[in-house]
């Protein structure tokens, strides 16, 4: 990986992009470097939650971990659900000979991804009252997110996603949620104290979708921004969610000037300016709004582009062999968030951001080299072994 900044900071450890290995090693000494697994999810789950709490260890630094507080802390809300991944790529759902079961939801994955990294998150959103809905909170607790805002419909089911694998690694997506609990949210049913208490509020665009959990969205969004908390949005495109692709654009436009933080991928810049081209800094400029702070394009493989008021530029990615591309946009934006929650500052530092996207971009990476969303995010720890080899 090409990295463009002088060093990488995170909390309190640096190491130069020049330094030989010697001197890298020596920044992380043996005690210090130790990969950790993130932890395996137990074979049985039951609706008694939580059972424990597993915490992962960030990595240490002269300054101590990457601080856990609610000073700290990123709500996450939207869907949550079960994917259904197949065991072998490059086959149609109906060819595929088995399934492996994953939790997943883009805005669960961020919080899940946000604590495996050492920070603090918090899901808000809906499941059924019924065993995937259970198993989902368990994983929550179990990977310390708090899920005091979650809540359990006993009319509606957990939504359930099936998704194709093609042999580059990339997803077809088939849903299960007439309706699931997720989207039957309601405004009386938000927990406003947590939401109020983040210093980031995340969210996509699939609960904009139907009501009511639309308007416990704009609810939602609305009193974090009266509260002063910073807004991140990941649209998330899944147009077969969406009525017609008219309404899907429609309906992610409709909230993009509210959002402090915007993350699109080149398909989603496509999509939203009717064919466009994704490459042309004029053509993501005009999605730029006024009051926004920090626009990011994610680029695969490739890395990913930044744009604010006052600079830009793009920061190379980390080449791995890809598995299963499913939760690296999420492990990308947990990435960037769990730096911006600890240090606001990086939105007006090109080089501390250059950094913190660095890191973003091996989140991402390293997501992908395993089947499943949240089994395969990374630890802290994982990220900056993975970011010291490729400077070896």
């Amino acid at each position: 990986m090409a990295l463009h900044a002088t060093a990488f900071c995170f909390s309190g450890v640096c190491t130069s992009s020049q330094a030989s290995r010697s001197s890298l090693l020596s920044v992380f000494p043996a005690s210090r470097r130790c990969t950790m697994k993130a932890a395996a999810f137990p074979s049985q789950y039951s609706p008694l939650f939580p059972r424990c709490k597993l915490q992962g260890r960030a990595l240490p630094s002269d300054n101590g971990p990457l601080e856990k507080n609610e000073s700290s802390l990123v709500v996450c809300f939207g869907e949550m659900l079960i994917d259904f991944v197949p065991t072998t790529s490059g086959l149609s759902l109906a060819e595929a000979p088995a399934f492996k079961k994953a939790p997943g939801g883009a805005p669960a994955n961020v919080a899940v991804g946000i604590s495996r990294l050492g920070g603090s998150s918090a899901f808000i959103g809906k499941v059924g009252e019924d065993e995937f809905g259970y198993m989902l909170a368990d994983i929550l607790k179990e990977n310390n997110v708090n899920n005091d805002g979650m809540r359990f419909d006993p009319g509606a089911r957990t939504a359930l996603a099936f998704v194709t694998l093609r042999k580059d690694g990339e997803r077809e997506f088939m849903f299960y949620r007439n309706p699931s609990a997720d989207m039957l949210l309601q405004e009386d049913e938000l927990d406003l104290e947590l939401i109020r208490k983040a210093k980031i509020f995340h969210y996509g665009s699939i609960s904009l979708i139907t009501e009511p959990c639309k308007s416990a969205h704009i609810t939602a969004t609305r009193a974090a921004k009266d509260a002063g908390v910073i807004l991140s949005y990941d649209p998330n495109l899944r147009l077969p969610l969406w009525p017609s692709a008219g309404s899907a654009r429609e309906g992610i436009l409709s909230i993009w000037d509210t959002a402090d933080i915007i993350k699109i991928s080149e398909e989603e810049i496509s999509f939203l300016t009717q064919g466009e081209d994704p490459y042309d800094d004029n053509v993501v400029r005009k999605l730029y709004h006024p009051n926004l702070k920090l626009l990011l394009v994610t680029e695969g493989s490739e890395g990913c582009r930044y744009y604010t008021k006052d600079f830009s530029g793009r920061v190379k990615g980390l080449k791995v062999d890809a598995v299963d591309t499913t939760g690296a946009g999420d492990a990308f934006v947990a990435g960037i968030l769990s730096q911006l929650a600890s240090d606001v500052s990086l939105l007006q530092n090109e080089g501390k951001l250059r950094d913190a996207l660095s890191f973003a971009n091996a989140c991402g990476a390293l997501t992908v080299m395993e089947r499943g969303a949240i089994p395969a995010l990374p630890t802290r720890e994982v990220v900056l072994n993975a970011l010291l080899k490729s400077v070896a």
